[in-house]
């Protein structure tokens, strides 16, 4: 253990550095060991010297701001979701990875004669054994560039937009229109759409188009310019579907003794095998400049399911977003060993899926 405790970091007023080193070791028992911690075992653990009623009176403080929690009738405490963010953003060491396991991953991740799904799943799998929770790796599908783009009248206040692929696959999508659209309204957003394919996939025609709209660079009328943004918000989600590959659930059962808990981790299970789910992970990966870290309720997507999720975005060379990789555990998990691992190897794998 340090001799010291590290600079109280992000602390909010009123959180002095006794609070925050009887609030550090809390949690990093309760990460170890998952068990309430009293004020006498403090004592002897602490790297300061405070009496055992000192410890209790700031313990005290420290329930009362919402940081700590008595489990049952135990005079021990636990962090509680909140206190585990204020651990994790200001209090936490991270450990190192040592250059053994750096070449494990690469090894790994870059063996010769897998395809990529094998590498992905072998991520995952390693992601789950080095942290002692289910690993995650999600990988977009890719988006095939477009051949056409054409909206057809279905009749008041509705149309049908048809998307041609360059390799002839097509797919239709019913959209709304404004009151008294002319047909050459959407003659014009459809002239105007496929001026501006060149190749593109449906994803980078949504960015340019929108970026020229938003700078009002088009050449639309009011009404085809409607009818643009409704073909765009249409398209919302298209081609962000993804491929999850997840490892190592069972972990997550290996400590839960209540039904309530049993119920919870199911859900999060049927969770993670819905589409919206993996927009999410998407989403909160392109939001993510490094790893970011959701505890409890924090990411929307585990209601109360008493988990935590380290997830960072895999990026290529062009620093485009081509996956998400993460660790969904107990709240528990050990952060500071879990965190390093994930940056590492999303970076590998945005190397490999770049």
């Amino acid at each position: 253990m340090d001799p010291t405790p590290p600079p109280p970091l992000n602390l909010p007023p009123g959180l002095d550095a006794r609070s925050a080193a009887i609030l550090r070791e809390i949690a990093e028992q309760y990460v170890e060991t998952g068990e309430p911690v009293g004020s006498r075992t403090l004592a002897r653990r602490l790297p300061i010297a405070l009496s055992p009623a000192t410890i209790r009176n700031v313990m005290a403080d420290l329930t009362e701001a919402g940081l700590l929690f008595a489990p049952h009738t135990s005079a021990g405490r636990l962090p509680t979701e909140r206190g585990l963010r204020l651990f994790v953003d200001g209090l936490l060491q991270f450990g190192e990875i040592a250059d053994e396991e750096r070449e494990a991953i690469n090894t790994a991740l870059a063996a010769k004669g897998q395809s990529l799904e094998e590498t992905l799943a072998r991520a995952s799998s390693m992601l789950s054994g080095l942290s002692a929770a289910a690993g995650l790796v999600l990988a977009p599908k890719s988006e095939g560039a477009l051949r056409h783009i054409e909206f057809v009248p279905l009749g008041t206040g509705r149309a049908l937009r048809v998307l041609v692929g360059a390799d002839g696959h097509v797919e239709n999508r019913i959209l709304e229109t404004p009151p008294g659209l002319p047909p050459s309204a959407l003659e014009q957003a459809g002239n105007y759409l496929n001026a501006r394919l060149a190749g593109r996939t449906l994803g980078e025609l949504r960015q340019s188009v929108g970026e020229e709209m938003k700078a009002n660079r088009s050449e639309l009328d009011d009404l085809a310019a409607l009818v643009v943004e409704a073909g765009l918000a249409t398209w919302a989600g298209e081609g962000r579907s993804g491929n999850l590959i997840l490892r190592g659930q069972g972990r997550l059962l290996s400590d839960v003794t209540q039904i309530e808990r049993l119920a919870a981790i199911q859900a999060l299970f049927e969770r993670l095998e819905r589409q919206e789910t993996l927009l999410k992970l998407l989403e909160l990966a392109e939001t993510s400049v490094g790893v970011r870290i959701f505890i409890g309720a924090e990411s929307g997507l585990f209601g109360n399911a008493g988990v935590s999720m380290v997830v960072a975005p895999a990026r290529n060379a062009a620093d485009r977003i081509v996956g998400a990789i993460g660790v969904i555990g107990p709240t528990r998990i050990n952060y500071g060993r879990i965190i390093p691992v994930v940056d590492y190897t999303a970076r590998v794998i945005g190397r490999l899926l770049g």
